[in-house]
């Protein structure tokens, strides 16, 4: 199975087996090309991905041995994503599915995130709950199975990585915004700054982060000539934010009763997060577990393996090529 995503500023390719696994994955960022305007450009990404996805379907191939004639399926993100974005690896994966004579189906693009532990040598058996964090999502499903999603939490302004881009680039720091600010919190003072960890003194289990954004600017203002003032907001809206997210996951895992946790999504490279919630783990009983952090931003490897996995089961689609910018995902279809 070949797996192609291009759902914003990344090209990712890879090679799956049902039976050996992740043969060879392959990645191109685009940080670089945007990096002067401050946040992604649609239709610069949309051209990049034309330049670079046939050279990189090609060195996947050359990585894992093969040639296109050893291709069972092709497998694209359809969406949700930015649509000239989708379309170049809808139109490049259903080509090349064509002229193979292979089946091709479109994968969505949260489904391939909440699959990516699988990609690992322990995966989680379902049920579980996946924490869905990146810079367009903040989401708590619950997974009973392959397409057999329940979505518990949402976001209703900002991400947790949108509030990430954002409280940076209002704090002066370079693009991408998010790791340049978890990097700074590193050398900040814990509780020198406490923000509100919003949402959590009601019950639910939805997010917003955009007043903890505001609330970040105006103490930021208030104290930039103070000394490490900086690296201490930074550690103070770091904080605010993982300790809003392990909140929400516990309060998800007992509603639901599971004992198994995953996080997904390009935040779930977060160091800090990822530290709280083993901390949690430990603490409450329940596991966690994490994808390499490779498979925490976008990648080819994760559509891939969800496409392997839709084939399987017989499932397909016909020759057109459609994407879809927004997508449900409790709308797909179940899997065994």
């Amino acid at each position: 199975m070949l797996g192609v995503e291009t759902s914003c500023d990344e090209t990712g390719v890879a090679v799956f087996d049902a039976a050996k696994g992740l043969i060879a994955h392959t990645l191109y960022s685009q940080i670089r090309m945007h990096a002067d305007y401050g946040g992604v450009v649609p239709e610069l990404a949309s051209r990049d991905h034309v330049r670079k996805l046939l050279p990189l379907i090609r060195e996947t191939l050359r990585e894992a041995g093969m040639t296109t004639r050893d291709l069972g399926g092709v497998a694209y993100t359809a969406g949700p994503g930015l649509v000239g974005a989708l379309l170049v690896g809808a139109a490049c994966a259903r080509a090349l599915a064509w002229a193979l004579d292979v089946p091709a189906i479109g994968v969505h693009h949260m489904e391939g995130h909440l699959l990516a532990p699988m990609l690992e040598a322990d995966p989680p058996p379902p049920p579980y709950v996946a924490l869905l964090v990146s810079g367009g999502h903040s989401m708590l499903i619950e997974v009973a199975g392959i397409g057999r999603y329940k979505l518990l939490g949402d976001t209703l302004d900002d991400a947790a990585g949108e509030a990430f881009d954002k409280t940076a680039k209002l704090m002066g720091l370079p693009y991408p915004g998010g790791p340049a600010l978890a990097k700074l919190a590193e050398s900040g003072k814990p509780g020198r700054y406490k923000f509100a960890r919003p949402m959590t003194d009601r019950p639910g289990l939805d997010f917003s982060f955009s007043g903890l954004k505001t609330q970040v600017l105006m103490a930021y203002q208030a104290h930039a000539d103070e000394p490490n003032a900086q690296a201490d907001v930074a550690r103070g809206f770091e904080d605010a934010i993982v300790e809003t997210l392990v909140i929400k996951c516990r309060r998800a895992l007992a509603a639901t009763g599971d004992k198994r946790l995953v996080i997904a999504g390009g935040v779930g490279a977060n160091r800090h997060l990822r530290a709280q919630l083993a901390q949690a783990a430990q603490r409450d009983g329940f596991r966690v577990y994490f994808p390499r952090l490779e498979f925490c931003t976008d990648n080819g490897a994760m559509i891939a393996l969800a496409g392997a996995l839709r084939l399987q089961a017989g499932l397909h689609d016909d020759a057109a090529i459609k994407v879809a910018p927004r997508w449900d995902l409790e709308s797909l279809p179940a899997v065994g």
